[in-house]
């Protein structure tokens, strides 16, 4: 059980670690050699192209001494950008990112203050655990456990339940509705792109006399004969992307070999073909990479005409390009045919949004695959609970003294304890956890699912479910068992629920830990960014051959949603749990956000590449979960006060889920639509404004090559014959490819288009 001095050694240890990566991050980024690991996105963006200073700079160090002096500087800088200026900065995914920290504080910071101005002292005036046989520390005695049964100071607890509850879902409706004002703002004025004309259209139903190309073509001819304007199919280009790559690494090579030539011509560079160059026939580099980029390209070329050509290559699916944005949200918000199984219609995400590999996946596989992927993640998740139960023995001294008897002289020394009680649950529970955001995107990806964006949401999804049942249920039930072994064992059946429900506020000081850890010390290393400070400086001395290279080494990554979100809102879920319960842990909460914010704010703005843009796509997921923890940290008070025989509460208490449930039933109504539809009158006022303001624009030239494959892209000479650009006049009748009522089955495909299979026959007889 850790102690009030065992949380102060922790809280030193984390302070002192936190403030160590301030200061050198503070040094070392002022450092010239250091400017493209610290300020990558001014690079990437082009607006930098050399560290910006003084003539003060060298090479390799800041010879400036008025910025060594000021090197705290980088808190208020990424302070000062206002928000409009983040949004067209970093984009609107980011900005509302860093609002959820925000969000965090707007509702802990009030709820602290009366927590500590009412509660605490309500708790601490009790002598409960004292006359108990529990095990406790000062910290249990100003939570509710040192309350005694029965007591009339439960409705304390009850009126600032209330209170909290009303605070937080009134703080979450203002947020909401800011936000959707926000993106539908965002969504009125950005710049023209080509997912606000396009929908994903997937199941194309097969045909045996027309390709999936014409089929697609023919379908909107006839349904949408006014705003159709063009289509790209969907190819299977794994194969193709890793020839590609293959020809990019051979190219790349070749490059730096003809530099090394052209610096020093006395030599011509060799190269040795076997295993990363460590033994077989010694070549000439220069010849060597230009046979294997010739070759490559051949099979390239070979490839692509197997795509265009065999039918296999071809995925039923293809992205529909309409002539206005409101003739696209038409398709993309209704169903195109009477089977709704079939011509699946959705907002095609944004090009750089899209990931390519699992368009290639057959639709009918994709419900077996998150069937598997639903099981893998269950036992996934419970099993997870053997190394949660062993991080929480840890926790507990007399676990470790059974475990290994021959360590007790040193683990009973004051600093030793303190340290293994304060600081080793967290950082192991650290360890654990570093592998699992892998194993979850590798699990979202083979669910199938099409862009980063969704592979991201589903991520966080299930990294919070295993957070929650993991480190929170699993951290209490373990945690309990293991503290309160010797009750538990003496103590009659019936009054071990007792036990649970005075041992769960007692839980807070591992959580405290877990929070110093993962927080606070988990923020200060992110700015510290020394895992890509080191793999830079390596790369760009090992590996770094060309200025693409170069780009690469130096490739920020993005602000990692899969990851940050869970994490922001398990915090949500500990401060409401333990607002009413243990109100001490909500000042390292609030520490959390406040620091994460400044921190995330400066990195958003001078590191991470934005990905892709969803224009806040994200939040209603994050509303609902926050809503989930309330309700949580309700259940959870009805249930303890249960144990305490303050049974007259419950009727009180069971109107607090219900209130909340309906406030997210009234959210997700007045809300949420913006966040899964593109009304219809936006959508006709940027058209409209658009042909005032661009009455040539031709925008079947602008879309026709959008979705293009990027394999196809990135070649110097593009094969146009898989893409779609043939001119189109409106006409009241579509002619097909059937030739014969006798390859029209009675279901035909085309049953649902409007027109019988008669009247398309006549067309082309």
């Amino acid at each position: 059980m850790a102690t009030l001095q065992d949380i102060g050694v922790a809280a030193g240890i984390n302070i002192i670690y936190a403030f160590a990566c301030f200061i050198i991050f503070a040094l070392i980024r002022l450092q010239p050699f250091n400017d493209r690991v610290y300020f990558p996105k001014w690079y990437l963006k082009g607006l930098r192209s050399s560290p910006a200073g003084s003539g003060a700079l060298t090479k390799f160090v800041n010879l400036d001494i008025w910025s060594y002096i000021t090197f705290l500087n980088w808190m208020p800088d990424a302070l000062r950008m206002p928000e409009p200026a983040l949004i067209e900065h970093a984009g609107l995914d980011s900005a509302i990112y860093l609002r959820i920290y925000l969000l965090g504080l707007k509702i802990f910071v009030p709820i602290a203050l009366f927590a500590f101005a009412i509660l605490v002292p309500v708790n601490w005036t009790n002598n409960t655990l004292e006359q108990s046989k529990l095990t406790f520390s000062d910290i249990d005695k100003i939570s509710i456990s040192n309350i005694p049964e029965g007591s009339p100071r439960f409705w304390t607890h009850i009126v600032m339940a209330y209170a909290f509850t009303f605070w937080t879902c009134y703080s979450l409706h203002k947020e909401y509705e800011l936000v959707a004002t926000m993106r539908l703002h965002f969504l009125a004025t950005e710049e023209r792109r080509p997912d606000q004309f396009t929908v994903l259209v997937r199941n194309v139903p097969p045909d045996p006399d027309e390709s999936v190309s014409e089929l697609v073509e023919h379908f909107f001819l006839v349904n949408h004969p006014d705003s159709y304007l063009t289509h790209q199919v969907v190819f299977n280009g794994n194969k193709l992307s890793a020839l590609v790559k293959k020809k990019e690494k051979a190219q790349n090579w070749l490059d730096y070999n003809q530099l090394r030539y052209s610096r020093n011509q006395s030599k011509r560079p060799t190269t040795k073909t076997g295993f990363l160059g460590l033994w077989g026939d010694r070549l000439d580099s220069i010849d060597y990479y230009t046979s294997e980029v010739d070759k490559l390209s051949k099979e390239i070329e070979a490839e692509k005409q197997k795509m265009t050509k065999n039918p296999k290559y071809i995925m039923p699916a293809a992205f529909v390009s309409f002539k206005s944005r409101r003739a696209a949200a038409v398709c993309a918000q209704t169903q195109q045919t009477r089977n709704p199984t079939l011509w699946l219609s959705e907002w095609a995400p944004e090009p750089r949004d899209v990931y390519w590999n699992n368009l290639a996946i057959p639709f009918v596989s994709l419900t077996i695959r998150r069937l598997i992927i639903g099981v893998a993640f269950f036992f996934l998740t419970f099993f997870f609970m053997i190394p949660i139960a062993i991080v929480q023995s840890l926790a507990n001294i007399e676990g470790i003294e059974k475990a290994v008897p021959f360590l007790k002289p040193l683990i009973e020394k004051p600093a030793v304890k303190s340290l293994i009680q304060g600081f080793l649950p967290g950082i192991a529970l650290k360890i654990f956890l570093i592998v699992l955001p892998t194993i979850l995107m590798f699990m979202s990806k083979f669910e199938g699912f099409y862009s980063l964006s969704s592979l991201e949401k589903r991520c966080a999804s299930r990294y919070y479910i295993f957070k929650f049942v993991n480190l929170f249920l699993g951290s209490i039930i373990a945690g309990t068992a293991f503290q309160q072994l010797d009750t538990f064992i003496h103590k009659s059946a019936n009054q071990i629920p007792e036990t649970i429900g005075v041992s769960i506020p007692m839980k807070a000081t591992f959580f405290i830990t877990y929070i110093m850890v993962d927080g606070w010390a988990g923020v200060a290393g992110e700015i510290l960014r020394l895992k890509p400070l080191i793999m830079y400086h390596l790369k760009n001395f090992f590996l770094v051959k060309t200025e693409k290279d170069r780009e690469e080494a130096m490739d920020p990554g993005s602000i990692g949603f899969d990851t940050g979100e869970p994490q922001i809102q398990f915090y949500f879920l500990l401060g409401l749990v333990y607002a009413v319960i243990t109100p001490f842990l909500l000042p390292f909460i609030i520490v959390f956000f406040a620091l994460a914010y400044v921190v995330f704010r400066h990195q958003i703005i001078n590191v991470y590449n934005q990905e892709y843009e969803s224009a806040a796509s994200f939040w209603p997921d994050v509303h609902g979960r926050i809503i989930v923890a309330l309700i949580v940290s309700q259940l959870l008070l009805m249930g303890l006060l249960s144990t305490k025989k303050a049974a007259q509460s419950t009727p009180l208490l069971i109107a607090l889920p219900v209130l909340t449930i309906c406030f997210k039933k009234f959210c997700k109504n007045r809300f949420e639509p913006a966040f899964k539809k593109f009304p219809l009158q936006e959508a006709m006022m940027k058209d409209t404004l658009e042909r005032i303001r661009e009455p040539n624009l031709i925008l079947k030239g602008y879309l026709e090559n959008a979705y293009t494959h990027p394999v196809f892209k990135d070649e110097e000479e593009e094969d146009e014959s898989y893409i779609v650009d043939e001119e189109w006049k409106p006409e009241n009748l579509v002619p097909t490819k059937r030739h014969s009522r006798r390859s029209t089955p009675l279901t035909s495909n085309y049953s649902s288009l409007g027109l019988s299979s008669r009247s398309l026959l006549e067309v082309t007889d």
